[in-house]
């Protein structure tokens, strides 16, 4: 063989194999839908009848906001440590829930979900324990409440789309961010014409929590820095559902693809090394690798719309969620957080409005949720109202027999995001095909109605 020749054939096959290295994987096996979950009325519950598993920090908020909800009972309570169920039950002295207490046993919990007289089970636990209890509650007969991220692979995101649309139990996972007043706002604005063809959406979690990854007393088992060796975005639900209800995914679009990136890790292996030298605690990490401090994903859609997610929790970083909504008429965008126009910014051209146009525009677009119940929802709390609003809007949801805001497609479709960046990252940030949960469903599915046509009948105690 001719020299020229020889390179011209091993040039191509060297070319040759560096695509099959970077191609995407072949796509999961089609689901065939057996029942669409998407805009389910379960039966009405006029009193919801709740059983809450992990009394941690999310589950501790959670107990404080619900006591201000009327026909609600909290039927029982369920957390490894005995300490913790028995100061969440001093917090019902005084009311009318009389919850009885699961603890001391790793599967308690099952217990709680085998009840007959619990319509909803409100999971709070470590991220590991989320899809397994999730799917046991079902299989029970139960609806449930899910905290982020509703499933750490994609194989249990696929049981809990089956295992919902099987048993016709909602599975909702507990994206407060999409209950923040901004984000709400902007929804109801996209619903509305007011962006246009929205082309470009932005969100994030930037949050400096890394010494809570390390604090014993606050991380049972110390599991939010086991979850920290997985490298990708681990925790994308924050910034993605507030945006992709704005890009009616899964009602009108579906995520098609992405490609994720990391850096290297500058913190987080570092700091625990050196604990591993002097803390029984610590030992086992030792020559452990995590997570890299930034993670940028980018994702298509079918419809050619793009969104760009970030992950950091180890840098010192200001807080921020990068909720950025880009359209063909206006652009608006929260974060960072300064200056007068701190709740946000609206703007149709190359300046952001002033504060009195956004303040009409605040007033003009504000939905109904927030009209009826947001000022109540700021003085219970809970990341300045938005949860109280997402546990009112679950519960108002149930007992009036009303399609969730957020349904399984969704808590599968945004909790997936996770695993599939770790494989884009540990591929050189190859493409990565994101699965259609609703088995095509999403061409005809429609978009979440924040308008509160219906229901608003659950009141709030003073």
């Amino acid at each position: 063989m001719k020299k020229r020749d020889f390179l011209k054939i091993s040039g191509l096959s060297m070319l040759g194999s560096s695509f099959t290295a970077t191609a995407a994987p072949k796509k999961t096996i089609p689901h065939v839908q057996t029942f669409n979950m998407c805009g389910y009325a379960a039966p009405k519950i006029d009193t919801v009848r709740i059983g809450y598993l992990g009394i941690g920090n999310r589950g501790a908020g959670a107990l404080k906001r619900i006591v201000h909800l009327e026909n609600v009972e909290v039927k029982a309570l369920c957390d490894i440590r005995p300490e913790r169920v028995a100061l969440a039950a001093d917090a019902f002295k005084g009311t009318n829930h009389q919850p009885e207490a699961y603890s001391g046993h790793a599967d308690a919990w099952k217990k709680v979900c085998e009840r007959p007289d619990i319509d909803l089970i409100y999971i709070c636990t470590p991220w590991n324990l989320h899809a397994p209890m999730a799917l046991y509650a079902m299989e029970q007969g139960k609806h449930v409440a899910v905290e982020i991220p509703a499933a750490t692979t994609a194989e249990d995101c696929w049981k809990l789309v089956e295992t919902s649309e099987r048993t016709k139990k909602h599975c909702m996972m507990l994206e407060n961010c999409c209950y923040d007043f901004f984000e709400l706002l902007t929804l109801n604005m996209a619903r509305q014409g007011f962006f246009g063809e929205v082309v470009h959406v932005e969100g994030a979690y930037i949050h400096d929590i890394l010494d809570s990854f390390l604090d014993t007393s606050k991380r049972y088992d110390l599991w939010r820095l086991k979850e920290n060796q997985r490298n990708g975005n681990l925790y994308p639900t924050h910034g993605l559902g507030p945006v992709a209800q704005i890009l009616d995914i899964n009602r009108g679009d579906k995520m098609d693809y992405l490609v994720s990136v990391s850096t290297a890790d500058f913190m987080l292996t570092p700091r625990v090394h050196t604990l591993a030298s002097t803390s029984a605690d610590f030992a086992p990490f030792a020559g452990k690798s995590f997570r890299g401090n930034m993670n940028t994903t980018t994702i298509r859609t079918a419809k050619g719309k793009t969104i760009m997610l970030q992950h950091d929790v180890s840098s010192p970083r200001p807080y921020s969620r990068l909720h950025l909504v880009s359209g063909t008429k206006a652009t608006a965008q929260k974060y960072p957080l300064e200056g007068p126009q701190e709740k946000g910014r609206i703007s149709k051209g190359h300046e952001w409005m002033s504060a009195d146009e956004y303040a009409e525009l605040e007033k003009k677009y504000q939905p109904e949720i927030v009209k009826r119940i947001g000022e109540l929802a700021k003085k219970v709390g809970g990341h300045g109202g938005m949860d109280f609003l997402m546990d009112w809007r679950l519960i108002d949801c149930l007992r009036n027999g009303l399609p969730l805001d957020q349904d399984v497609y969704d808590a599968a479709s945004w909790s997936v995001i996770a695993p599939l960046t770790e494989q884009s990252v540990s591929n050189r940030s190859a493409s990565v095909d994101i699965p259609d949960f609703t088995a095509g469903a999403w061409k005809t599915n429609r978009p979440v109605d924040i308008s509160m046509a219906q229901g608003g009948t659950t009141k709030v105690k003073s």
